[in-house]
């Protein structure tokens, strides 16, 4: 009996920490609004302006007599502004006076895909968490992933997109790039580009093109060439903006593009 008390009071305790944490996080200054927020709209004296919502995936809410108000990646207190100035606009109330309560917070989130190490949703449980902080959490960037990821979500009830160079931020040679994130955001690593090689190689195959790789460097990626072939006697075959291939007779210290077929013939001797 005592036991099933004890439970039953440490769920209640629970119960209480988690409705005060959503209660100061609707009060938090610094928290933005994103997908799948519920809130609730209450404007003083006027009862029947009280609306309940959930942030939809374009950072939206229906409010009545206003229609879509864009309340995505504001702060409580700029989102209370956007739809006082709305209804003032519509002449519908001279001076609103509008208050919003932070109900349940789900998009205080941010989506890791692609070639990550354990891709999935990941809370943000502090405040300045970084691109950088993120893709730690999602276990760092697979070996096939591109040192790029790409960050889209919404920024002042706008979308946003920016890329950034995960070498960069790492190094530290761009900490600016290593920018803050905000609930609903979505980090993307795509796959790394890759090169082929065929022919007279010991090892043919797709290779990952690392920056600034030459031709040279593209062979011994693939263990050099066999005994038959010649690094004199190479083709490069590329695709054009176009999709037209052309083939070129490369030099050992051109750079290799993403999408080459490096062709490695055998020796005439």
């Amino acid at each position: 009996m005592r036991n099933t008390l004890l439970k039953t009071a440490l769920s209640i305790a629970l119960a209480a920490s988690a409705s005060l944490a959503i209660g100061q996080s609707g009060g938090a200054p610094d928290y933005r609004l994103a997908a799948g927020d519920s809130i609730k709209v209450q404007v003083y004296q006027n009862p029947d302006l009280t609306l309940e919502a959930r942030v939809s995936e374009s950072g939206t809410v229906n409010y009545p007599l206003v229609g879509g108000v864009n309340l995505g990646g504001l702060s409580i207190a700029e989102a209370e502004s956007r739809i006082a100035a709305a209804l003032k606009a519509r002449q519908i109330l001279k001076d609103p006076q509008v208050n919003i309560v932070l109900q349940q917070v789900r998009g205080n989130q941010v989506s890791v895909l692609g070639q990550v190490q354990r891709p999935g949703r990941f809370p943000l449980e502090t405040m300045n968490v970084r691109v950088s902080d993120m893709l730690a959490a999602a276990g760092g960037v697979s070996a096939t992933g591109d040192d790029r990821v790409v960050v889209t979500g919404v920024r002042d009830g706008k979308p946003f997109r920016r890329e950034v160079d995960v070498n960069a931020i790492f190094s530290g040679t761009r900490p600016q790039d290593d920018i803050v994130l905000t609930g609903g955001d979505t980090l993307y690593v795509s796959k790394a580009p890759t090169y082929y090689i065929y022919g007279e190689a010991q090892r043919p195959g797709p290779y990952r093109v690392e920056r600034g790789m030459t031709v040279m460097q593209a062979i011994a990626a693939g263990g050099g060439v066999t005994p038959r072939g010649s690094e004199n006697r190479l083709r490069l075959h590329r695709a054009g903006p176009d999709g037209a291939v052309t083939q070129i007779v490369p030099r050992l210290t051109d750079v290799v593009q993403p999408g080459d077929v490096l062709y490695v013939r055998e020796s005439i001797f």
